[in-house]
């Protein structure tokens, strides 16, 4: 999807912890009046934002 087709090998990402705290910056819509909010930590991949 995101990723290039041909490839030997695919670099494997590792988690570098989990996040901690709570986001001070960007908790304003700018566009719209409605928005999403996420409830659990968690990762998402290419193929589900498309």
């Amino acid at each position: 999807m995101l990723e290039p087709k041909k490839i030997k090998y695919r670099k494997v990402q590792r988690r570098r912890g989990q996040w901690k705290g709570k986001a001070t910056r960007g908790t304003q819509l700018a566009f719209g009046s409605v928005g999403l909010k996420c409830t659990v930590t968690g990762e998402i991949t290419a193929r589900q934002i498309e």
